[in-house]
Order: structure tokens, then sequence, then C-alpha cells
């Protein structure tokens, strides 16, 4: 998985169009001096007189930043109009970044509406330069934002289409269903733990689709894969000149995944100088983009998964313990495909079905050998490594049906003696044949003289085995 925020450039904003501004202010003064600065700067100005008909404008046009006054009656001073037409515009757009206004230079009122939801504040009267630049900071933001949402739903329907089903008929996974059914709906922290390959994806992905969230983006990161030059850039953005190369502003992935899922995988692996930096946002919601004096709040579940005992490492002191509460309010343990025998020959079929469509191959099942062959198998790379074999085998697959020998399926060096433990000979005799015909890419020749036969003799335990090189 990648060591970022799963982003695809080939989606961008239009930087080229102009920005369409939403202003509400109850001054007509403060309006038409708006309107004409920010027409002087190639944007398309809206303006309102009232929170009534500032909604009515946001529910029926699209625009890409709002500048919203605190206060509309007349000798009102609490800032309470505003708050509440920022917080209805947001259940509106919640990707659509407002910028408040205040005249009476209140810094609790101001952060008031940044708790509440607001990208920044403006204070009255205001500086053009910093006015401008603020909005068009926000302005490429939110076209971030909008652009993120529809490769989230694109991603999502992708997935409906069955890649993130989670097969599962073995007892081994009824409590990890149960789990998901009865946490899914809350917004508790989720911590899913389990081998390399066992699904712990597919896991955080059924939780954000059961749960009141399932409109809003997941954002997939890989946590301990981020070196510490860019932790806080990719966890909580950053604002133009922030840094050298930091040319445009940049979402982090708590802000991409507001109102939605953040999946944190590899948790285990996160080093402890960046624990405490995550531990302060699970605490308080809170965080500062790289670069920004101003605070930003997001409303984010988080679910974190690891292939590692974490409470081994909080002995070991590598993991702080503080943070482990914070992420395993539920636990979720996924077995490994070892426990799950009753799962490995409908999870083969599944994928089976699905690459055989991606690399338009007739194939309809496995032969006798083959579904041996898959249920012997220890799978220690768990079900990627099923995923992996099946794909082998349906590329190599001569005929409707997988054979044994398409998948590469063998057990551990014949030199370990408990290798062939537990085999008959037949099916030792099996093992040995297939590891031959691996050996040598399938050459019965080859394979025939490592084993001690005649080409003709070989032949006929390939038949007698259900075989084919």
């Amino acid at each position: 998985m990648d060591a970022s925020c799963i982003r695809l450039p080939a989606l961008q904003p239009d930087e080229t169009a102009p920005a369409r501004v939403l202003v509400a202010d109850d001054q007509p003064d403060v309006l038409e001096a708006l309107r004409l600065l920010l027409k002087s700067e190639g944007h398309v100005v809206e303006t309102a007189n009232s929170p009534g008909l500032a909604l009515a404008a946001a529910r029926e046009r699209e625009f890409d930043v709002a500048l919203v006054d605190l206060n509309y009656s007349r000798d009102t001073t609490s800032g309470d109009e505003g708050i509440d037409l920022l917080q209805q515009i947001l259940t509106i757009d919640s990707t659509l970044p407002v910028v408040v206004m205040t005249a009476w230079g209140s810094v609790d009122g101001a952060v008031a509406a940044v708790r509440a939801g607001a990208r920044d504040y403006i204070e009255k009267p205001w500086s053009n330069d910093r006015l401008v630049s603020v909005l068009r900071s926000q302005c490429e933001i939110g076209r971030m934002m909008r652009v993120a949402r529809r490769l989230e739903h694109e991603n999502s329907r992708l997935r409906e289409e069955g890649r993130d089903e989670i097969i599962a008929r073995s007892r081994a996974m009824t409590p990890v269903l149960k789990l998901i059914e009865r946490v899914a709906p809350s917004d508790a922290s989720v911590l899913i733990r389990g081998e390399h390959g066992t699904g712990k994806e597919l896991v955080a992905r059924a939780l954000h689709r059961a749960s009141r969230r399932s409109e809003h983006p997941l954002v997939t990161i890989n946590a301990g894969g981020l070196p510490d030059g860019v932790f806080e850039s990719e966890l909580f953005g950053h604002v133009r000149g922030a840094f050298t190369d930091a040319k445009s502003p940049r979402l982090g992935c708590f802000e991409l995944a507001d109102g939605g899922t953040l999946f944190l995988d590899e948790i285990g692996n996160m080093p402890l100088s960046q624990q405490g930096k995550l531990l302060r946002v699970l605490q308080t919601g809170e965080f500062h983009p790289v670069g920004s004096s101003r605070v930003r709040r997001v409303d984010v579940r988080v679910v974190a998964a690891t292939n590692a005992d974490l409470r081994a490492e909080v002995r070991a002191g590598r993991f702080r313990e503080d943070l482990l509460y914070r992420l395993n309010t539920v636990e979720i343990s996924v077995p490994p495909l070892r426990e799950r025998a009753e799962d490995v020959t409908a999870l083969a079929q599944h994928f089976m079905s699905r690459l055989a469509v991606r690399y338009r191959k007739r194939i309809d099942g496995f032969t006798i050998a083959a579904e041996r062959a898959l249920r012997e198998h220890a799978w220690p790379g768990n079900v990627r490594e099923l995923e992996h074999a099946v794909e082998r085998a349906v590329l190599l697959a001569e005929g409707p049906r997988l054979d044994a020998s398409d998948f590469g399926l063998y057990p551990a060096e014949l030199g370990d003696r408990g290798a062939l433990d537990g085999l008959t000979l037949d099916d030792a005799e099996a093992q040995l044949i297939r590891r031959a015909l691996e050996k040598h890419q399938g050459n019965v020749s080859h394979a025939a003289v490592a084993l001690g036969l005649s080409r003709s003799a070989l032949y006929r335990r390939l038949q007698r085995h259900g075989l084919s090189p």
C-alpha cells in the first residue's frame, strides 16, 4: 500500500477557472466593496444580505468558497447568527470552505466559528491582501476536497461490484462478522489485528459501509510508512509556502476524511515521535496544517490495523499505552486462513470468477487435484497469497478448469523433515512431481530425469494424479 493518503492525480481541480464566491453580509456598502475587490481578482461573486438568501444560493448553486458575516441583526454582536448560517451551509455542502468575518475583533467569536467548521476568519476592517490570499487558498482546498469526494464515489462504485466482499463461511469468522455488525453503526474506534494478508482492510471497509458515515470518504494511509519529514503534511496538510516545495496548499488525510472514516494501516510500525502527534488529534479532533496558525477541527472515525501485538509493544516501550487505549475501544481479531479451511474453496472461486473476466479466460472450475491442493496448502501468506495463486493459475491455465500445477503450491523445502508428514504415499508423489515440473518450467523430459523416471512413466503418473505439465 502507498505510504500516503490515497490520491489519484488524473483528476485535478481546474485551477484556471474563475473562483465562484458567495458573500453574505447585512451592510450594502460592505457587499459592494467586496464584490468590486473580488471581481478585480477575476472571481465570480454572488452577494446575499441575509442568512436566508445565502442559504438559498448555497442550495441552488455550487460555490468554491463562502465569505459570511457573523452578525446580521441590528445591535447583535454574539455571532450566533453567523455560526448558525455556517453550520447550515456545511449541511448543504460539507466540502464548501466557509470563511467568517467579524467587525468586533472578537477572537473568541472567531475561534467558536472555527470550531463549528469555519476554515478561517477575517477581521473588519480587512486587509485586501490577506482577504484575497485567504479566499484563494480556501478555493483551492475546496476544489481539491470535491475532487477527493468524486474519486471516493467512483472507488465506492467499483467496490460495490464485489471486489471488497468478505467471503466467510467458517466458524472462525463468525465472531468477526458479528462484531462488524454490532460496532459499525457506532463511532467507536476499532483496532483490527491479524497477520499480513488476512483481509484487515476489508474489515475496515465493511465497518465504513455499514456506518452512518458511508456517504463520506474512507481514507486509507500506511501509518507506519511515513518519514518524519512528511508525516505532519500527509496527516494534517500544509498551506502554500509552508516549506520550499509547498507551491500550493494540500489537504491532509484527516481533512480528506472529514465526516467519514480514516483507516490507519500498519499502526504498530509508527515511530514514537509520531505517536504523540497522532494522539493529540485523536483526543481533541483539532490540528494545525503545516505552516498555518489556524486550528482545524474535523469529525473523523478512526479505524486502525496492525499485525503486531501492541500490548507487547507497549511493554517493550515502543508503543504508547495511552494511544493504544484511544485506538482499541473495540478490537477485532481476523483469523489466519489456515484456521478458515472452509473458506478456502469459496475464496478461490470468488477470485477465479473475477480474474477470469479480467484476463478474458473461459474458466469454469477446478480439477479434483486442484481442490485438494488448495485444501492442503498451509497458506502462510493468507488470503493475499491465495488471491495471487489463483491469479497465477488463471494466467497459466490451458483449459477450462484450473489444475493443481497451475497454482505453484508446494510444501516447505523437502529437506525439512516435517514437510511431508501427514501425506499419503500418493500425495507425497504428487507433491514431488509438482516441484520437479515447477523447477524445470513444465519440461516433462527434464522433470523425468530429475525424478529418476522415464518420460512415459512420468506421463502415466501425471495422468493418475490428474496433473498437467
